[in-house]
């Protein structure tokens, strides 16, 4: 049994893989309007004060930066980064979304 387990038949498979998700905050700059939701990898999903339901997903760039992209049922597209200080991301009409992912 012990070489069993020595030569990983038994391995252990990790649980957590280090795809970036988690519970998502943004606020716009300007109007202070809020998208808010959760999601890990190619599957996040926010949802907007509107009751707009936005899908994205998240890739990862660098050990430290993750892109992200968001889009709605109207066509519309929100992108941006995310790295040790926070997430700043951008709509087609040049507003700044700023947030953080817990």
């Amino acid at each position: 049994m012990n070489l069993m387990i020595q030569r990983g038949i038994f391995k252990r498979r990790r649980t957590h893989s280090k795809i970036p998700g988690g519970f998502f905050n943004f606020e716009e700059e300007g109007s202070n309007t809020r998208l808010y939701g959760f999601g890990h990898g190619d599957h996040l999903r926010l949802r907007d004060e509107f009751g707009n339901i936005w899908r994205g997903t998240a890739e990862k760039v660098s050990e430290e930066s993750v892109r992200y992209t968001f889009r709605d049922a109207n066509g519309r597209t929100i992108t941006g980064v995310a790295d040790s200080f926070g997430v700043v991301l951008r709509d087609g009409r040049g507003k700044t979304w700023r947030g953080f992912v817990e």
